[in-house]
């Protein structure tokens, strides 16, 4: 594994997505190279393989195209965090604010159960909403979150600051 790959060079930039104003981060260049996707994988794999971690949970849906290699890789369970309505058996539900509005997480209400040790990953942190409401609907289950991970951050959104003291961890850091 190469840490001195810049993976900047993997995500594009796409103004005015999904609203004008907004600097879209795309990781889609990143996930159709499967050296440089790996990369990603070993780089998350390395920074949490002696962590004690059990469990990997993700959001819908970027959250698992990452979390699930990762769970193989350091042989893992992984449990999805779904928006609602998506999930066959009983589950548990963590309301969160939007910028017009609030939405809504679910889990299966058996997936985590107290004493996990879990690690919460996403592909992007902006303002840190989403995984905030995963953070809360993981502590429902009596497990702790040992830290949230990501792919791309936004440093300039402040979404690491709304996480504290949760240990943050980012692969690729827009300051």
């Amino acid at each position: 594994m190469s840490t001195s790959l810049d993976l900047r060079n993997f995500i594009r930039d796409i103004p005015d997505f999904p609203k004008p104003g907004i600097l879209f981060k795309d990781i889609t260049p990143l996930l159709s190279n499967p050296i440089v996707f790996q990369n990603v994988i070993d780089r998350l794999a390395l920074e949490f393989s002696d962590r004690g971690i059990d469990t990997i949970a993700a959001a819908e849906a970027r959250g698992f195209l990452f979390g699930t290699p990762l769970a193989l890789a350091l042989n893992l369970a992984f449990v999805p965090i779904r928006k609602p309505g998506k999930l066959p058996y009983k589950t548990i539900a963590q309301e969160y604010q939007l910028e017009y509005g609030t939405d809504r997480l679910e889990m299966h209400q058996d997936a985590i159960g107290p004493g996990r040790r879990v690690l919460l990953l996403d592909d992007v942190l902006a303002t840190g909403g989403t995984i905030r409401a995963c953070r809360k609907l993981v502590a429902q289950t009596g497990a702790e979150v040992v830290a949230c991970a990501f792919v791309v951050e936004l440093g300039f959104l402040g979404g690491r600051q709304t996480l504290e003291p949760t240990e943050v961890f980012s692969v690729v850091i827009y300051p």
